[in-house]
């Protein structure tokens, strides 16, 4: 077995190179899931699926960006709720934060789904980097609209 420093530590290496075989069955599922996913795509012969990340302070940048991408042939998908805008939904602080957390990991979904990553705006929080890290784990190609933020650049 051959062994190499990846995310997380040590790691078995798979056959492809560069990358680092699943470790545990959750990851030997998800990898599984992702390779049925991508074949479905490709016979489905569907366009490439944006995710567009970033604050939601940035949601009339993310529209643009959606028609954007739309009219450059591309499906996309992007957050739809506004936490910082008031909404019967979210009211309380316990709806916000039992919603927040659901909205999270619909988001991770959103960029599993994804073929590429766009970050809108130009600052990057807590969530976002947390988003862009993700996508990245996942093998994700993530574009900016504002270079200049990419927190590995």
């Amino acid at each position: 077995m051959i062994c190499a420093e990846g995310p997380g530590g040590p790691r078995r290496l798979d056959a492809t190179p560069g990358r680092f075989a699943p470790e545990t069955t959750a990851d030997v599922v998800r990898a599984a899931g992702e390779r049925k996913l991508a074949a479905a795509k490709k016979r489905l012969d569907l366009p490439r699926i944006v995710v567009i990340c970033g604050s939601t302070r940035f949601m009339t940048e993310m529209t643009e960006a959606d028609l954007r991408e739309t009219t450059a042939g591309r499906i996309v998908v992007r957050p739809a709720c506004d936490l910082k805008s008031p909404h019967e939904l979210w009211s309380g602080p316990a709806e916000a934060a039992a919603l927040k957390a659901r909205l999270d990991d619909l988001h991770r979904a959103k960029i599993r789904l994804a073929d590429e990553v766009l970050v809108v705006g130009d600052y990057i929080g807590d969530s976002t980097r947390a988003e862009i890290a993700y996508a990245r784990s996942l093998g994700r190609p993530v574009r900016f609209t504002h270079p200049e933020v990419d927190p590995d650049a």
